[in-house]
């Protein structure tokens, strides 16, 4: 049975999966890594390990369907990610670091008489979250490094870059746009590195990875790892794979993305309008032509869960958080602003910081638990309230969903509720794997764009219960909190260093 394998390279875990003609999935594999946190607000993760699981998962499924019925692979990845290593060793410099981490959130700031033009030039807001202020970090702060990448001997990727190299036998040093254009070195007028940015971060150009299109030929991963050639056809960052897997070519299509952040989006076609507090970022380029979209980009959604889980230890798995929150008639006033690396869309400040409010001696676990849940409906509409400024009001009747949270009926009710809209969930809830294998499969003529999304299933349809009215009391109190989480770090003067 021939099958098209995608590679999901994500912030928790790698995850490689196997589809077959019919799209079912019919093998998988995933390994978590560790996460790294040297200091309040830094986020980081060994790229070794990184690397690791995702051979282990690769030879898992390669295993499991055989690997000459392998056709092609395509790869998705953690965004901003900023990995720099060395090109003759392969080894890294310093620790990847994850786009969550706030640590050049002080740079930021120094620089941000330039936040217009930056803007203007990549679509994107000047915050740490990108890549191109994680790799001055690491020039200026690890030994010898700069001067090294000044001569040449130094390599960036962010982390799909990373793996296409290894899995290439260091062959492949490339990167496609939907990548290339969240590391602010990238116009996404001119679609290739900016000089103008690239002086102004102090980024070397021998660093930067190829840009080739989101489906094309990123050679072969390298027969010793899984005993035959497997073709790499697609390269996308995670939230274009899954706005892919969810036909976000079709016009009105908007998607949030529940996995560690929220991710949601919608294309613009051709063209890149003022985005306000959300970002103007590639979906891809493909077929000679590129397609654009407006994103609001969360940064804890279902990382509050699991810091509820491995942090205080208040729930045991996250799937026993649904019937928490239905244990309760309502939130009886506890939120929670998950402010855990600062928030972004549509609030994009660095300096906020986490808080749970309206706590009394009644509160139980079932009230955390409800309350993070919650708090992934407010931020989504948070950013959809921008988004509908900016977007065609017809793609704001029915929110298409994906991710691992999607599973929780508590949670996509609550959040129809606070939408007044439908929110419409697939069979199929992991897209992010989903979509890289589809853009591999059409390259490689496993499947053709009509046959791909004729697979495509809908799970269930949340139609909105609550009355309006009272959903945005809910919504509007929340926004209230938010308020007061913003600028903490400097009110209680534990900035970022």
């Amino acid at each position: 049975m021939k099958v098209i394998l995608g590679m999901d390279l994500g912030t928790t875990g790698n995850r490689v999966a196997a589809f077959s003609k019919d799209g079912r999935m019919v093998a998988k594999a995933y390994y978590e890594f560790p996460q790294i946190f040297p200091k309040p607000g830094w986020v980081e993760h060994d790229p070794m390990q990184i690397l690791e699981t995702t051979l282990k998962a690769l030879k898992e499924v390669a295993a499991q369907v055989g690997g000459a019925n392998i056709e092609g692979l395509g790869i998705t990845n953690q965004r901003e990610t900023t990995v720099l290593w060395d090109r003759e060793t392969g080894k890294p410099v310093y620790n990847a670091i994850v786009w969550q981490c706030r640590r050049t959130a002080p740079y930021c700031e120094a620089l941000r008489s330039h936040a217009p033009d930056i803007k203007a030039r990549t679509g994107l807001s000047l915050d740490p979250y990108f890549s191109a202020t994680k790799i001055r970090w690491i020039l200026d702060n690890v030994p010898r490094v700069r001067e090294r990448a000044e001569r040449g001997e130094i390599l960036f990727g962010t982390v799909d870059t990373w793996i296409l190299w290894n899995l290439t036998g260091k062959l492949v040093h490339a990167t496609e746009p939907s990548n290339a254009s969240r590391t602010l070195c990238f116009n996404i007028k001119t679609l290739d590195y900016d000089p103008v940015l690239l002086d102004l971060f102090g980024v070397p150009k021998s660093l930067l990875p190829e840009i080739k299109e989101s489906g094309a030929d990123f050679g072969k991963v390298d027969k010793t790892i899984t005993g035959v050639e497997i073709p790499v056809k697609a390269i996308l960052g995670d939230q274009q794979a899954a706005f892919f897997a969810q036909g976000g070519w079709q016009e009105g299509v908007v998607k949030n993305t529940y996995g560690t952040g929220l991710f949601v989006m919608t294309a613009t076609g051709s063209e890149i309008p003022e985005s306000g507090a959300l970002i103007n970022t590639v979906a891809w380029k493909w077929r000679g032509k590129a397609l654009y979209a407006l994103e609001g980009s969360v940064f804890i959604g279902g990382a509050a869960i699991q810091w509820l889980r491995d942090g205080l230890g208040v729930v045991a798995s996250a799937p026993e958080t649904e019937a928490m929150a239905e244990a309760l008639k309502s939130n009886e006033g506890v939120y929670f602003v998950p402010a855990l690396s600062g928030l972004g869309a549509p609030f994009w400040d660095p300096e906020a910081r986490g808080l749970l409010i309206g706590l009394t001696r009644g509160t139980k676990p079932e009230h955390l638990a409800r309350a993070a849940l919650e708090s992934m409906a407010y931020q989504t509409r948070a950013v959809t309230d921008e988004m509908k400024k900016l977007a065609p009001s017809s793609g704001f009747k029915t929110l298409r969903v994906d991710g691992g949270a999607v599973k929780n009926n508590f949670l996509m009710q609550f959040q129809a509720d606070i939408l007044g809209f439908e929110v419409e969930r697939p069979e199929q809830t992991e897209t992010t794997v989903l979509g890289a294998a589809a853009l591999a499969a059409i390259e490689s003529g496993f499947w053709t764009l009509e046959e791909f999304f004729s697979i495509r299933r809908v799970d269930r349809v949340f139609k909105p219960a609550r009355a309006a009215a009272e959903s945005n009391h809910l919504y509007q109190t929340w926004l209230k909190a938010a308020q007061k989480s913003l600028g903490w770090a400097a009110i209680s003067g534990m900035k970022d260093s």
